[in-house]
């Protein structure tokens, strides 16, 4: 018979490795906009009808590091004299797109359309970010009962503005910047 001590230690030294981590760098890129602009839409046999519009994102991605990131988004567009439409949207965006001074983030997915006769359909946008978060989306969507929708959306991302930002640094330094910049981030 064993002794239950030698179990022990056998079973310990096994296991020892998992106790044992390197430093690792887990950062992600994320998304928080919120802007407003015009939308022309019409379903099924309907005129165009042209409405303000709202729109918000909320999303992820990979890390702000690579030079291609991709994630994928939550967004809100309240159009405001008739209802909301919901899309859960893949997105392909530059590095200078996350971090600036400029770039591109190009999104497509599903929508759904909850007022009036409903629709669900695709959706997507090509979106120009410039320093500070601003933002310029050309949006478009078409979906079940001939829905269609295409606008302009402007606006700000908080994310982009605060802790992805590498624009005005000497001026505005950000003192904890998600991006890699030469210095060891577990440590931080």
């Amino acid at each position: 018979m064993r002794s239950p001590i030698a179990c022990l230690v056998a079973l310990g030294a096994l296991l020892a490795p998992l106790a044992w981590s390197s430093p690792s760098r887990a950062d992600t890129s994320a998304w928080t906009f919120f802007g407003a602009g015009a939308v022309g839409w019409k379903q099924g046999d309907s005129d165009l009808v042209f409405d303000g519009a709202l729109s918000f994102d909320i999303g992820v991605g990979t890390t702000p590091d690579a030079p291609i990131i991709v994630g994928g988004l939550l967004r809100a567009t309240p159009l405001l004299d008739s209802g909301i439409d919901l899309a859960l949207l893949a997105r392909v965006a530059t590095r200078g797109f996350q971090a600036g001074p400029l770039g591109l983030a190009l999104d497509v997915g599903g929508y759904q359309r909850f007022w009036g006769p409903g629709s669900t359909g695709v959706a997507g946008a090509l979106t120009l970010g410039g320093p500070l978060g601003i933002s310029l989306s050309l949006q478009g969507s078409y979906g079940t009962d001939d829905a269609m929708s295409f606008g302009a959306v402007a606006g700000i991302d908080l994310l982009r503005l605060t802790v992805y930002r590498q624009s005005l640094l000497p001026l505005w330094p950000n003192p904890l910047p998600a991006q890699d910049r030469g210095r060891d981030v577990a440590r931080r």
